[in-house]
């Protein structure tokens, strides 16, 4: 991969006051086009490292750099970086503030400046894209917990970022409720907005990621999400487990049912549909 980074850190560090290093010389970048996992155990600074990729925090060392370019940490620099990367946090109610949807969905662009009609569109093609429309003048607190977390990823959306940074986003959703917004991920991502996800679950890792980011006590690797799932070492680093999709390969192939480097299953769909013998 050689083309330059939409936006990444380079050598970042961060340490709470009076607290431990967080992140100590974090390399991360985010490449167009490619959905990005970020896994790693609680409390490892999976949150701080996004926060340090939107602007909200600035590095105690090294720096963020956006299309190339190094970003200030003034009031134009961070204006220009937001324009461009939007995180959205684990709880909807931590973003959700307005009386209703739309109002909630219309405050960003509205603060960009743009016209009432430049502002409406914005909102309409956000809460259609988020599969909300419908529910544009509800309260927010009335929702549901799935759809506030749809609304909250609208409001971002909105501003048009080209890079999406997203918090846990299927945290506390059913399974239905997960393969929904993973819908919505596709869609976006269809048409131009580069998603990076923060997330415990492996196995959806394995399912949605090109790449995977893995954040251990030792640093963080980057990778193609399929090799780096099936690090094991690393996996119990960052206390994660292994994909179930991994794990029947190794069994497969413990049993003969696959040979060299041929592909075990790594969705459900996958292995109901594959055959007992090979």
């Amino acid at each position: 991969m050689t083309s330059v980074p939409l936006v990444e850190l380079v050598a970042a560090d961060y340490s709470y006051a009076d607290g431990p290093s967080v992140l100590q010389g974090v390399d991360f970048p985010v490449r167009e086009g490619r959905r990005l996992a970020l896994l790693g155990r609680n409390g490892g600074g999976k949150t701080t490292l996004l926060r340090l990729l939107s602007g909200g925090l600035r590095p105690g060392g090294g720096l963020v750099r956006l299309a190339g370019e190094p970003v200030a940490h003034d009031r134009a620099g961070l204006l220009r970086l937001r324009q461009t990367v939007q995180l959205v946090v684990q709880d909807p109610d931590d973003q959700l503030f307005a009386a209703s949807v739309e109002q909630d969905v219309s405050f960003g662009p509205t603060n960009l400046g743009l016209s009432r009609d430049a502002v409406r569109e914005r909102v309409r093609q956000a809460l259609e894209a988020l599969d909300i429309a419908a529910e544009r003048e509800r309260p927010t607190h009335l929702l549901s917990y799935g759809q506030r977390k749809r609304a909250a990823i609208a409001g971002a959306v909105a501003m048009r970022p080209k890079v999406l940074v997203l918090d846990e986003p299927t945290a506390g959703l059913d399974p239905d409720g997960q393969e929904r917004l993973l819908q919505v991920l596709g869609r976006l991502g269809a048409d131009g907005t580069t998603v990076v996800m923060a997330t415990h679950d492996v196995d959806l890792t394995l399912r949605w990621a090109h790449d995977a980011a893995v954040l251990t006590p030792g640093g963080l690797r980057l990778g193609p999400a399929e090799e780096l799932l099936a690090d094991v070492p690393l996996l119990e680093a960052a206390r994660l487990r292994r994909p179930w999709g991994t794990a029947v390969d190794r069994m497969l192939r413990a049993h003969g049912r696959l040979v060299g480097d041929a592909p075990g299953p790594r969705t459900a769909r996958e292995l109901a549909e594959w055959p007992v013998t090979r």
